[in-house]
Parts: structure tokens; C-alpha cells; sequence
């Protein structure tokens, strides 16, 4: 019958419904193994943005605005305890909260307190003071800088700071405090750019310091091209380090070169290598005259 005919059309069009859900869910599942995320991973980008959000410390410089309420805007700075002086409300601590944070305690306020009946806070960092790390050193634009996201790493602090200077190493030294103990650790720049190097590209906090020291140096003179100092790359031997002098001149012989040498005791130790050896820091090569 007629009414038979539509109950079957009405079954094989939920059926159908269905069964494309089914087809929907079961790519959208393929596309997430295909991307290595478990479906629920889908979910952890979020939480990662809020958990590296910045958080607002002494010194910052920050604006409230309310909407519609021209009259609670306040251009502030937080204190050395953490907290600042909001109108209606008095002294509110939000050190070491996020902006959005700081937003929902003072529309919290402003509501329980029947000022406003609900409340848009807007809280815009004008100024950042709080949390800054400096670069000292071989670099080109050493100073203080500020700390504006909370998973900047070490490589985004040295981009800021310029980068390495010609006259500054690769070794990295960073020291500051963790759980209120004292903080160091050693990287090799190129270290962090090979496999696993996320790992070395450690996270910048408040109070940090990081150090880029003088590139290693020798000193050569006497009868080469170009006489003077000179960086000394990892490994350099004595034939390299002449070659990048412009080698010896006319009047200059390989008989009559010496190395002087610091020892640990402060001494200075003369010595005669071969040329395949490798110079260290400080090194000073002499060459001598040839007499004939």
C-alpha cells in the first residue's frame, strides 16, 4: 500500500543517514591516523596556546577597559607584590596570571559586587617589565629583553639579541634559577639545528642570562702575508691556520716556525709542531726568517 511504501522510503532514508555519518566519522578517523593524532589529540592544540599564554609580573604596564563603562579604563602598573588598585574594587592581585585570567577576576569582581551587571573586561599589555632575560656578550645588540610568550625558547631570545657576533663562539652558556635552585647549562648552537635539537633549545624564563663568550683566537707574526689575530675554527691545525694567514712570505721557512704556548701554570712553553697539528686558544706562532 501507500502508506507501506512510504514507511520502506522513510527507513532507507534514515538508514542511509546513518550509514553516511558512519562513512563521515570512520574518514574523518583514517585522516587523523594518517596525520598521527589519536581523535582526542584534536582537542590539545588549544590547551597548549592557553598554557604558554603570557603571564603578567611586576613591573608590566597594562590597560583595563570595562565596555560601556568609560569610566573604570585604567592604565596601570603591576607592582613588586604582584598586585595593582582597580576602582570599586581596591588592591587585586593578578602576578602570575594571564591576561584572560586577569579579565574573568575582574568582571568577576565587578559583577559579585553588583558595579556592573555583566561585565566585558578588556586587559591590553602595553609595556612589558615583568619577565625578561638578558644576552650579554659576544652578540650584536646585547641588553635586556622582554619575555612576551611564555614558551620562548632560546634561539627566539638570541634572533632578538641580533645573533652571534663574527667575534663570538657557538658555545651558549645560559644560567638562572629553576624550582628556586641555580640554573646552567652549556648548547652548541649547531647542536640545536641537528636531529633531536628541539630538545637543546631550552625554555627562556624570567631572570635568565645568556652568555655568548669570544670565539677562540691565535695570533700570528713574522714573516707571513697577513700577520695578526685570527679566529681558530674547531680542530684547525697549524697548516690551516698559515694557509688562512696567506701563508709565508719570501723571506719565511717552515724550519723556523715555533708555537708559543700558556701553560696552566702561566708559563710560557715554546714549541715546534708539525703541521698537522692542532693550535689551541691563545696560541702565538712565530715565523721566523730564513738565512738562506
Amino acid at each position: 500500500s501507500r502508506s507501506q511504501r512510504a514507511r520502506r522510503r522513510h527507513h532507507f532514508q534514515g538508514h542511509g543517514s546513518q550509514m553516511m555519518i558512519k562513512h563521515l566519522a570512520a574518514a574523518f578517523t583514517l585522516g587523523a591516523a594518517l596525520l598521527g593524532l589519536a581523535p582526542q589529540a584534536l582537542a590539545q592544540p588549544a590547551t597548549t596556546a592557553a598554557a604558554a599564554e603570557y603571564r603578567l609580573g611586576a613591573g608590566d604596564i597594562i590597560r583595563v577597559t570595562v565596555y560601556q563603562n568609560q569610566d573604570l579604563t585604567l592604565e596601570t602598573r603591576v607592582s613588586e607584590s604582584g598586585t595593582v588598585s582597580y576602582p570599586l574594587l581596591g588592591t587585586i592581585r593578578i602576578g602570575g596570571l594571564s591576561p584572560a585570567q586577569a579579565e574573568k577576576l575582574i568582571a568577576d569582581g565587578l559583577k559579585n559586587g553588583n558595579f556592573v551587571k555583566n561585565p566585558q573586561v578588556t586587559i591590553v599589555l602595553l609595556q612589558v617589565k615583568g619577565n625578561q632575560a638578558s644576552v650579554l656578550g659576544q652578540v650584536n645588540r646585547p641588553g635586556r629583553y622582554p619575555i612576551e610568550v611564555a614558551d620562548m625558547r632560546l634561539t627566539d631570545l638570541l634572533a632578538n639579541a641580533g645573533g652571534v657576533a663574527s667575534s663570538g663562539t657557538e658555545q651558549l652558556v645560559l644560567t638562572g634559577t629553576r624550582n628556586g635552585k641555580p640554573y646552567r647549562v652549556e648548547v652548541e648552537l649547531a647542536a640545536i639545528f641537528g636531529p633531536n635539537g628541539r630538545d637543546l633549545d631550552v625554555t627562556i624564563q624570567n631572570g635568565d642570562v645568556l652568555w655568548v663568550d669570544r670565539a677562540p683566537l691565535v695570533y700570528i707574526y713574522g714573516e707571513v702575508q697577513r700577520p695578526g689575530p685570527m679566529r681558530l675554527e674547531r680542530g684547525m691545525t697549524l697548516m690551516q691556520v698559515l694557509a688562512s694567514g696567506g701563508g709565508l712570505n719570501q723571506r719565511g721557512t717552515e724550519r723556523g716556525i715555533r708555537v708559543h704556548r700558556k701553560a696552566a701554570d702561566g708559563k710560557v712553553q715554546v714549541l715546534q709542531p708539525g703541521m698537522d697539528e692542532s693550535l689551541k686558544d691563545g696560541d702565538v706562532v712565530y715565523v721566523k726568517e730564513s738565512l738562506f
